[in-house]
């Protein structure tokens, strides 16, 4: 096969996998939002599944960048390194410079600790057991499921967050959030405090 024709081939394998990873990305952005879980879909799959593929996608397409990058290696190099009398060097350490930025960039992600930005859980020694419940409430959830997994009334929980009392308790965390504005971890310590306020013994 021609070089010119393999060349070809690998830049409409990368334009294909750019306009996939694009799509994938709006769909998780716009259409299966932050939230939605398992209680949405398109084509049956849902924003996990859509999640999967958005990141193959990304694999294939940083394989097919990194095999442009070997066809074009040679041109590279002599793009770096120029003439002698252009100042090769320089062009050589700033190549290196970029590329060590662009490493450290990418891997600095990996490196840093994972925070929780909804505030702690904070559960007395006797309580410790529940954490494991409350970590499983998730944003797909309803109203329902949280209650049978709890045993947390769903009314209860629409009282505290603040909501209006026809709220239908079939509504996903996710939507809701995102109609009034409350988190998942707001939902946590709710039933975090109604176990406590149930295990704690009557005032004499």
């Amino acid at each position: 096969m021609r070089r010119s024709n393999v060349n070809f081939a690998v830049d409409c394998l990368g334009f294909a996998g750019f306009v996939l990873l694009t799509a994938t990305g709006v769909v998780m952005r716009y259409l299966l939002p932050p939230g939605s879980g398992h209680s949405t879909s398109i084509w049956t799959l849902d924003r996990h599944e859509w999640g999967s593929i958005h990141f193959w996608i990304a694999i294939a397409f940083l394989a097919v960048l990194a095999f442009h990058l070997f066809l074009h290696w040679r041109w590279i190099t002599t793009l770096m390194s120029g003439r002698p009398r252009e100042g090769s060097g320089a062009r050589i350490a700033l190549g290196t410079v970029g590329l060590a930025a662009l490493l450290a960039l990418a891997i600095a992600p990996f490196l840093s600790p994972v925070e929780r930005t909804g505030g702690e859980l904070r559960t007395p020694a006797s309580h410790s057991s529940d954490i494991k419940g409350l970590e499983s409430i998730r944003g797909f959830m309803t109203l329902a499921e949280v209650q049978e997994a709890t045993g947390v009334p769903a009314d209860h929980i629409i009282e505290k967050l603040g909501l209006p009392p026809g709220v239908e308790h079939d509504k996903s965390l996710g939507k809701l959030r995102t109609a009034y504005g409350f988190t998942v971890d707001d939902v946590r310590q709710i039933v975090q405090s109604y176990r406590q306020g149930r295990a704690q013994p009557p005032r004499q």
